[in-house]
């Protein structure tokens, strides 16, 4: 282990991760002054308190923008961290883009977590699964091991939190959060998000030509 790193090591570590001063000291001594190492290391000892760090407030961050290729879709999304500082990161600035690119691509997407998912969805959602042909002849402890599968399922693909991440499949939106907590050394909270897509909820004229020239026809 090294005895002392330098200040400018320290200072490169921690505009790199934002992570706290004395963390990027920490680190660096552990991994004998190797940045990309010393990364690593804050990494894996985040990740195992990240948890630990979601009750924390976070009320800092940024509003962030994807409009899609098109200019027909776009997602406007707030993510809260803990300080102006980690807020100012580029490595928070991306995950907040991904974030909103994510919500883009996951139309189907409508809630951020299970928790934040009403009752009344859940109640009509299974209303209408317990309502399939297919469960009909089933025998009731059959039919509830089914259904709460498909629910399960269900309520996984209308939150973000359980999407796999687009540009890495095997990371979860959950897990690329934990990521960045880990990374940053703040509690990261995606807060609301809203999805704009054109036309939507509009009336759109319809006109059949021929149906037009028959009108035309007959009322000469």
């Amino acid at each position: 282990m090294l005895e002392k790193v330098s200040a400018q090591n320290i200072k490169e570590l921690r505009s790199k991760t934002g992570a706290g001063i004395m963390d990027c000291k920490k680190a660096l001594e552990a991994s004998n002054g190797e940045i990309e190492l010393a990364i690593e290391n804050l990494r894996k000892k985040g990740l195992a308190s990240a948890d630990k760090k979601s009750s924390r407030i976070a009320t800092e961050g940024l509003i962030d923008a994807y409009i899609h290729s098109g200019n027909r879709l776009g997602v406007i999304v707030e993510l809260n961290c803990e300080t102006d500082f980690v807020a100012r990161q580029p490595k928070f600035h991306a995950l907040a883009k991904n974030i909103a690119m994510q919500l883009a691509a996951c139309q189907e997407v409508r809630y951020i977590s299970m928790s934040d998912i009403p009752s009344e969805f859940i109640s009509k959602e299974r209303h209408i699964e317990s309502q399939k042909e297919d469960l009909f002849n089933k025998p009731q402890d059959v039919k509830e091991k089914i259904l709460e599968g498909r629910m399960q399922k269900r309520l996984q693909a209308v939150t973000l939190m359980n999407q796999s991440f687009i540009k890495n499949p095997e990371v979860s939106i959950e897990e690329l959060i934990k990521e960045h907590i880990a990374l940053l050394g703040e509690n990261i909270k995606i807060r609301r998000f809203q999805r704009f897509m054109l036309g939507e909820g509009l009336e759109k004229k319809s006109d059949d030509f021929a149906e037009e020239v028959s009108k035309m026809i007959y009322n000469n």
